[in-house]
């Protein structure tokens, strides 16, 4: 199918209707993936970063387990090795970049870029916040659409549009194969008129 088929009406609504199928999809992915948890650095202003903690989602999706480490697990951790828990109800906002309180401090972290498109923070009670900064934009991704769809809000960061384009164009070339070079009308064909008689439907009693 060439790209003029792909602007045509029918084409268009077919998107739309599975385009809420696909954003589930990615929505359960990221959901998953904060099930299975991840380690992050313990950022401070001092040169040595050598601490780690860890955080996951429970599988009922209900509570956030976390707790610090001695160094980089080569595994998920379990939940019950995890001291601290968070309740996915509390949690108020999800902040991200020079919104966090932790990159508001003074110091070198102020300055680096880096670090500030990696950091994200939740809003917990009055004035808490549990602050992160992810180690890679990935992961940074994950999160903040895993912790948004958690709270009922969009997943907005890059690589679910990425995900969304990917699965969306796979599923539509999918539906449409056995289209292939027929032309797609713009407008659905006429109702037929209604026959004179229904004397040819068969009476089963």
């Amino acid at each position: 199918m060439n790209q003029e088929d792909f602007q045509s009406r029918p084409i268009q609504e077919l998107r739309e209707k599975i385009q809420p199928e696909i954003i589930e999809l990615i929505k359960q992915q990221r959901l998953n993936r904060l099930c299975e948890g991840t380690c992050f650095r313990k950022i401070s202003t001092r040169r040595r970063q050598d601490k780690f903690w860890y955080c996951r989602l429970s599988p009922n999706h209900k509570v956030l387990h976390y707790g610090d480490l001695e160094e980089s697990p080569q595994g998920e951790v379990p939940h019950d090795s995890l001291q601290e828990k968070l309740a996915v109800a509390d949690i108020k906002a999800v902040v991200t970049g020079k919104d966090c309180p932790h990159m508001k401090e003074k110091g070198a972290l102020k300055q680096n870029k880096e670090v500030l498109e990696l950091a994200f923070s939740l809003l917990y009670e009055s004035d808490e916040y549990l602050n992160f900064v992810a180690p890679d934009k990935h992961e940074y991704c994950v999160w903040t659409d895993g912790l948004n769809a958690l709270l009922g809000k969009e997943m907005t960061s890059d690589l679910t549009k990425s995900d969304l384009d990917t699965l969306l164009s796979m599923e539509m070339k999918l539906r449409l194969l056995d289209l292939e070079n027929i032309q797609i009308p713009e407008a659905p064909p006429p109702i037929p008129k209604e026959p004179s008689s229904y004397d040819f439907v068969y009476d089963c009693n």
